[in-house]
């Protein structure tokens, strides 16, 4: 049976009982699902988008290039897209102490899927596989062509912009006389999401025993609806991250706190 949801958010360096109990719950489940957000990867040197740093913050102007209606009508937003790519922070980032706590959750067998808002790449590169992770915003680190669907490495794609192409076109398309317009493999504002790609993320939610939800305000839907769609099915409902969510009433545990030094410790079993 659930604890009593709605768990009061604790300061772990003044709660370690919360802490323990979220150990009880890793050590008893053995379908565990992970859904990560932005904050998870922010220890890794990537911005988040709304956060005191974030990218849209600092450049609200920003916004527009992760809207699919100003990318494929307007050639500046796309142009200013590929610098933004060029630059990213993303490309020199490695996993951080987050990514790799939930690497070892799988290592012990633990680990049923993760789902994922982010799109840089990290829990491959901290070593789960492709078939474990479930991008439901895609990944930045292939293209795609809007008008074929042509599917490339992102590394084959900028070394033409670093030509100097500023706004470079499908070349399978220009071959045939048409005109492609390329954005990464990403899903943007306005854009639909893939659905069987969400439509896994509500089976594993399903099939989960805990539901362990990291580094993100749990506001963008419908992936956010994955945590009342665990609990409608008996798994048990943890939340970490730094500030409140819009889930925060279906937790059964909430540690607010860093992610990086939290995860090894709230994922180990041993004490």
């Amino acid at each position: 049976m659930h604890g009593k949801a709605g768990a009061e958010r604790v300061d772990v360096e003044t709660e370690r009982g919360v802490i323990e109990r979220v150990q009880d719950m890793v050590a008893a489940s053995s379908r565990i699902v992970v859904l990560t957000g932005a904050g998870i990867s922010t220890d890794a040197g990537i911005p988040d988008f709304r956060g005191p740093n974030g990218l849209w913050t600092k450049n609200p102007k920003a916004e527009r290039m992760a809207n699919i209606n100003y990318y494929l009508n307007d050639p500046e937003v796309r142009e200013l897209a590929w610098q933004s790519r060029l630059g990213s922070a993303a490309w020199e980032a490695r996993p951080t102490a987050g990514h790799r706590a939930i690497v070892e959750l799988h290592e012990r067998g633990q680990l049923h899927a993760v789902i994922t808002q982010n799109v840089d790449g990290l829990h491959q590169l901290a070593g789960l596989d492709d078939a474990q992770v479930i991008e439901v915003h895609g990944t930045m680190h292939y293209s795609r062509c809007w008008n074929c669907q042509e599917r490339l490495p992102m590394a084959d794609t900028l070394v033409r912009v670093r030509a100097g192409e500023a706004d470079p076109e499908c070349l399978r398309c220009r071959t045939n006389g048409l005109r492609g317009i390329l954005k990464s493999d990403t899903i943007s504002f306005g854009q639909s999401l893939i659905p069987e790609v969400i439509d896994r993320a509500f089976q594993v939610a399903k099939e989960c025993d805990l539901l362990i939800a990291i580094g993100t305000t749990l506001a963008v839907g419908p992936v956010n609806q994955v945590v009342p769609e665990a609990r409608r099915n008996g798994a048990r409902i943890v939340i970490v991250n730094l500030g409140s969510t819009e889930m925060d009433h279906l937790a059964d545990e909430i540690v607010d706190a860093g992610i990086s030094e939290t995860l090894p410790v709230i994922l180990s079993v041993a004490r």
